[in-house]
């Protein structure tokens, strides 16, 4: 298994946020106020297919919720979490078995254990990025 990297270079972000289609976004409120919210809503604008990661929801911007990452059985291409650092690690363990491209922690969100164990297993990790911005900066 090739190691995975932690993704810095602009190059490689912007390759990521062109050939990817499925977005999980872990913490995705309902509420159309918080920034997870609105960041989910614009990627969907832009042509993203959104699964939200929500305990307790039965639909979030007219998909379906998910309690959890490990109650998913479909392609992801990307993990975008809206979760405290603390919180982090759960979600990674979980992430092991989708094989995402890229593990995308938000803006002020850096769990460098958590990015130790994803890469090790392969899978690529974008710290303390909004996935947002970097698709404004990027690919528009």
């Amino acid at each position: 298994m090739k190691p995975g990297e932690i993704i810095t270079d602009n190059e490689k972000l912007k390759h990521l946020l062109e050939k990817s289609i499925t977005i999980a976004v872990v913490g995705l409120s309902p509420n159309p106020e918080r920034d997870s919210n609105w960041v989910a809503v614009y990627l969907k604008r832009h042509g993203y297919r959104i699964i939200p990661v929500y305990p307790g929801q039965g639909k979030i911007l007219g998909e379906r919720a998910y309690p959890s990452l490990d109650d998913i059985n479909e392609p992801i291409d990307i993990i975008n979490l809206f979760r405290s650092p603390s919180r982090i690690m759960p979600h990674a363990r979980e992430a092991v078995r989708l094989r995402p491209k890229v593990f995308w922690m938000q803006l002020g969100i850096e769990n460098q254990e958590a990015a130790n164990f994803l890469t090790a297993a392969g899978i690529d990790v974008v710290m303390n990025k909004c996935i947002k911005i970097e698709y404004e900066i990027l690919c528009q």
